[in-house]
């Protein structure tokens, strides 16, 4: 949050290219233990640089005194006993942010937005591991990447959106509303603002379920008009899922062991840590059936997608009865809005590292699933019948 000269705060966004900061793990040759464990309060401190160093640059730089006057003079010390009760600094409820923090770091996030230190009035940033993503593998057919859970099914959402527009004429026959939804927090709870157990999604749904479909539509009970919708409607819960890991393949229930690049995953428990069920099921295997089949798939969208198969490859998991099972928000979202969901995704090794590897093909293939679905679903959903 920054100051203008007019004095309104607006908020800025900062991206440090580069890494500054470092959490070194013991050797172990100092920690002989068998698992690995550490003190989450005391041992997750980042090294931003040395100390001398630091004192070094202090004794250079000329300006460094007088920023030291200016703090004291704005903490009533500007006499240096702690007794001028007549400063002239403006009252502050909290310390200024190059005190809160080191005014190193604050000097560099102001190098960065082309500020002013002192026009900082308070800032949230987050540390991520800044080596590239890239492509691995002897035959390139692995992506290395952090946080490939979930911004891999976010991009492939986006796109398969965007793809599935790529005809002027695709929505002249669609009596639905095709969007995507994605949401921060999920690996915290999703209880925020923006997470998906907030009110966004039916906040955004109950105004777009009010819209008439053209102007020549008839008008319709608005009353219930989002109570219509969510019963006609279908969400796809994407988040990633586990690929088999050939070093702990005992792990994986025997018969349901998904495989990098041979298609995304549908994902099915009967405890509902999953909200996959049969006629969801039936649905997206009919997408996936689909797939690729209709003219200029892929056109415009600014990534080429366009391949020689047709149809997409789908796998199913479920996880061992002696095992533990994740969860992800489909039941969440189908508990809240009573919409019929199916869980699936992309297979995945590493999920939650800071190194998480995926299958090329895999991508792809979500992809023309995602147009698919989006394409289809309107004929499908009236072909698929449940009492």
């Amino acid at each position: 949050m920054v100051r203008n000269a007019n004095g309104s705060i607006e908020g800025k966004l900062v991206h440090i290219d580069r890494p500054i900061l470092r959490i070194p793990t013991l050797a172990i040759h100092l920690d002989r233990q068998e698992t690995f464990s550490f003190n989450k309060e005391t041992q997750l401190f980042p090294i931003a640089g040395m100390v001398a160093a630091e004192l070094a640059r202090k004794d250079e730089d000329p300006n460094y005194k007088k920023e030291l006057e200016i703090r004291a003079k704005k903490n009533g010390n500007g006499n240096g006993n702690g007794n001028n009760t007549e400063s002239t600094a403006p009252f502050s409820p909290l310390q200024v942010a190059t005190e809160r923090h080191h005014p190193y770091l604050v000097e560099l996030i102001a190098s960065e937005l082309s500020v002013n230190a002192q026009d900082i009035v308070d800032f949230e940033m987050l540390l991520y591991d800044t080596q590239k993503a890239c492509l691995g593998g002897l035959l390139d057919e692995f992506i290395f990447s952090a946080r490939l859970d979930n911004l891999n099914s976010s991009f492939c959402a986006t796109l398969g959106l965007i793809n599935s527009l790529a005809d002027p004429k695709s929505l002249d026959s669609d009596s639905s509303i095709r969007l995507i939804a994605l949401f921060d927090h999920e690996e915290i709870g999703s209880r925020t603002a923006q997470g998906a157990d907030s009110n966004a999604l039916p906040a955004i749904l109950r105004r777009l379920s009010v819209l008439p479909g053209s102007s020549s539509s008839p008008s319709a009970d608005l009353s219930t008009a989002y109570e219509q919708s969510l019963s006609t409607s279908f969400l796809l819960s994407a988040d990633m899922a586990h690929s088999v890991n050939p070093n702990y393949a005992a792990k994986y229930e025997a018969d349901h062991k998904p495989e990098m690049n041979k298609g995304p995953v549908i994902k099915i428990n009967a405890n509902a840590r999953y909200a996959t069920n049969s006629p969801g099921l039936v649905l997206l295997q009919e997408c996936a059936r689909l797939a690729g089949t209709t003219a200029g798939n892929g056109a415009g969208a600014g990534t080429d997608t366009s391949s020689s198969f047709q149809g997409v490859p789908l796998q199913l998991f479920v996880v061992r009865n002696d095992s533990s099972c994740g969860s992800t928000i489909g039941p969440m979202l189908s508990a809240a809005l009573g919409v019929r969901t199916l869980d699936m995704g992309n297979p995945q090794l590493s999920m939650h590292s800071i190194r998480e590897t995926c299958g090329t093909n895999d991508v792809r293939y979500a992809i023309k699933l995602f147009e698919s679905f989006f394409q289809h679903y309107s004929e499908l959903a009236t072909t698929i019948l449940v009492d």
